[in-house]
């Protein structure tokens, strides 16, 4: 049985960083890039008016004051998205917007608050200094800079910035297609009629949620029933759809109908089946018509830790992503855990940050089947083999969960 840790090194050995391709900027958010960005032309293109308010030359409001207003004619307005063709001459102001191009012959923009309007001609009631309230051209990009380099994950600032460089899409690592599929003859889909028997496929979903929110394209295939002709099947429409991975639930135990690892044993390549951890023991890994495919366990809960601790990864890898886990802290546990084997254990647990440091307590009964467990979590509680059990006020390892 192998180690979290080696049975992670073998999965993440099997996938690498795929392919770039272009991405509309918004769909962008998340992935990588995959080349350097370099910008054509200046931001802003023009210098422009920080704020509303006049353009005038600073000559013309030397000695302005409150009780000493300079009077300036007003020759014209302009508009954002507009541009002058009317120079700012001696005595003249122009009425300007936040964001319009300064005019020729402008020096500096007053803002509005201090000038005073009389008809057709602005009251200035102080000094202004030269360029005061003019955005410069290129102050934010210059045309020929590099901008974002390769290998910078998009958030919603390089959203905007690669908008204001005017690009409708942008060269990124593309999204891990993800085929999942659950398998079992008890399993029924959300909205039919429940049976005698039978229960619903809840795993597909939380596994499709898990693969979403790690940032790859969830392909849901439905539920292989429990024959070789139903999973083969299933098996060849996840290749048929270009899937870079294949995640099934269930199927990987030691039962009759525990067809998963048997296939891959018999039909592609099994690398390992068991890991030392509780839950999600029954793992396994390998490959099916040379797509990497990870065998997660049937219960819910089993599922998605191990999804937590090896999908996950795997997902940030072909990203192009640093594999990066969650935020780990320590955490004194509120009551006592009893373990009754050597295997690695994971468990739900509420935490909260207290003045004296972070504590956590179980969100109840552990058991595996339990999923309701994991939706009063906001952490796992990581038990090291070597632990036989944890005492209340022991401190303990901890995944900050989102």
């Amino acid at each position: 049985m192998l180690s979290v840790e080696e049975a992670g090194e073998r999965i993440l050995a099997a996938f690498a960083r795929l392919s770039p391709e272009p991405v509309p900027v918004l769909e962008a958010l998340g992935l990588v890039l995959a080349e350097d960005i370099v910008a054509g032309f200046d931001i802003p293109p023009r210098a422009n008016s920080a704020m509303d308010g006049y353009a005038v030359r600073v000559a013309d409001t030397t000695g302005a004051a409150m009780d000493a207003p300079r009077r300036l004619r007003i020759s014209s307005n302009l508009a954002a998205g507009y541009v002058s063709e009317t120079p700012v001459e001696p005595g003249t102001a122009i009425r300007i917007m936040t964001g319009a191009p300064v005019p020729e012959g402008s020096e500096a923009v007053i803002q509005v608050e201090l000038t005073e309007r009389e008809g057709d001609d602005v009251l200035v009631l102080a000094e202004i200094a030269a360029r005061r309230n003019i955005r410069e051209a290129g102050e934010d990009v210059q045309a020929g800079q590099t901008v974002l380099t390769a290998g910078t994950r998009i958030r919603p600032a390089e959203v905007g910035v690669l908008a204001s460089l005017g690009l409708p899409s942008a060269p990124c690592i593309r999204r891990p297609r993800v085929a999942i599929l659950a398998t079992g003859d008890e399993l029924l889909e959300p909205g039919d009629p429940l049976a005698p028997g039978k229960i619903y496929n809840a795993n597909a979903y939380s596994t499709a949620a898990q693969v979403r929110e790690a940032g790859g394209e969830p392909l849901l295939l439905g539920i292989a029933r429990d024959t070789r002709e139903s999973l083969s099947e299933k098996i060849e429409q996840a290749i048929g759809q270009g899937a870079d991975m294949i995640l099934s639930s269930g199927g990987v135990s030691v039962g009759d109908f525990d067809l998963v690892k048997d296939m891959l044993a018999a039909q592609g390549e099994i690398n390992f089946w068991q890991v030392n951890m509780k839950p999600g023991k029954p793992l396994a890994f390998g490959h099916l018509g040379g797509v990497p495919m990870i065998g997660l366990p049937g219960n819910p809960v089993s599922s998605m830790i191990s999804f937590e601790i090896f999908g996950r990864p795997a997902i940030q890898k072909m990203l192009g992503q640093p594999i990066v886990g969650r935020r780990k802290v320590e955490a004194l546990m509120e009551e006592a855990y009893q373990k009754t084997d050597d295997r690695r254990h994971y468990l739900r647990v509420r935490v909260r940050e207290e003045a004296d440091g972070w504590r956590a307590h179980l969100t109840g009964e552990q058991g595996s089947g339990i999923l309701t467990s994991l939706t009063r979590a906001n952490g796992i509680a990581v038990i090291p083999e070597s632990w036989e059990s944890v005492q209340p006020g022991q401190q303990v390892p901890v995944w900050l969960l989102p």
